[in-house]
Parts: C-alpha cells; sequence; structure tokens
C-alpha cells in the first residue's frame, strides 16, 4: 500500500494523476451498497405496485448510467472506455439480515481494459442505483436510508487483487 496521495503534487496542489506511460490491462471492480425502508415500502416495489413504475429495472439503469458519468462528477477520475457495467438489485425481507433492516442490496460490476482503475466508476454505480431506489419512493417513504456503500473488490493493473475481508 502506498502512503502517499497520488491525487496531491509536490507542492500539496490537486491533480489528475498522469496514466500515460502505464500499460492497458484489463481491470474489474465489484461494489456494493443497501437502502433500507419499511417493509411496506419494499411490498411496493417487489409487486410493482410503486406509482413511478418499475423501482428495479430504473435503478439498474441508472447505475450503469451513473458509471458511465463517473469523470464527469469526481474531479480527478479519469474517463474510461468502460466495457462493463452491470448493476443487480435484491430485495432484502425481515429475517434476511441480522439487523434486521429490510430494503435493496445493491451489486455492481464494472469492467475496463485501460491505463487506470475503475473503482469509483462501481462506487458511483451503485450510489446512483440507491439515489434512484429513493427517488422513485420517497412519496411514501421519506426514511429511507443509503448506507454500507463500499468496495468489494477489484483486480487488475499493477496493484492486482484487493478484496474486502469483513
Amino acid at each position: 500500500m502506498q502512503n502517499r496521495l497520488t491525487h496531491i503534487d509536490d507542492k500539496g496542489d490537486v491533480r489528475m494523476v498522469d496514466v500515460s506511460a502505464k500499460p492497458d490491462t484489463e481491470r474489474v471492480a465489484i461494489a456494493e451498497g443497501f437502502i433500507s425502508m419499511n417493509p411496506a415500502t419494499l411490498d411496493l416495489i417487489v409487486t410493482g405496485k410503486a406509482a413511478k413504475g418499475d423501482v428495479l429495472a430504473c435503478a439498474r439503469v441508472a447505475g450503469v448510467m451513473g458509471a458511465k458519468q463517473t469523470s464527469s462528477l469526481i474531479p480527478m477520475c479519469h474517463p474510461l472506455n468502460i466495457t462493463k457495467a452491470k448493476v443487480e438489485c435484491t430485495p432484502v425481507h425481515e429475517g434476511d439480515r441480522e439487523d434486521g433492516r429490510v430494503g435493496i442490496h445493491i451489486t455492481t460490476t464494472c469492467g475496463v481494459t485501460g491505463k487506470t482503475g475503475i473503482e469509483m466508476e462501481a462506487l458511483t454505480a451503485v450510489s446512483v442505483a440507491c439515489l434512484t431506489v429513493y427517488d422513485m419512493c420517497k412519496a411514501v417513504d421519506r426514511g429511507m436510508e443509503i448506507m454500507d456503500v463500499r468496495l468489494l473488490k477489484k483486480d487488475g493493473g499493477k496493484s492486482g487483487l484487493w478484496e474486502r475481508t469483513s
């Protein structure tokens, strides 16, 4: 692990890292997040009765779109020619989690063949998907919470494989 921030130069100014000399490698990142909600809200989503339409289909599309827009949102991110973006939304019912929360568990997988990683795209995708669920259901449940957004795995590039252990 490096002990310096790559987006800060020797003078302390922020910068986009120069990756021009790095070789193109296949890279993948997986991220997850959770949006908790009232059981009645989850029921509306699962039964397809949400007023705005198919919440999970919209969240999947929004997550892919979010991944593609990451460099427009995160100032020092490189624009990437994403080769893969997948968003999975899994309903979590009462009793499925140890903490008792109900909601939607979202997992994103993003891939690229390029000079820099794709972790930010996977994290942005999961965040945007969670935000989309919130937007589509806020009329019935303003108390929803987005939580546990985190990187699960990244592979490729000079640093190779990293996987979350806890």
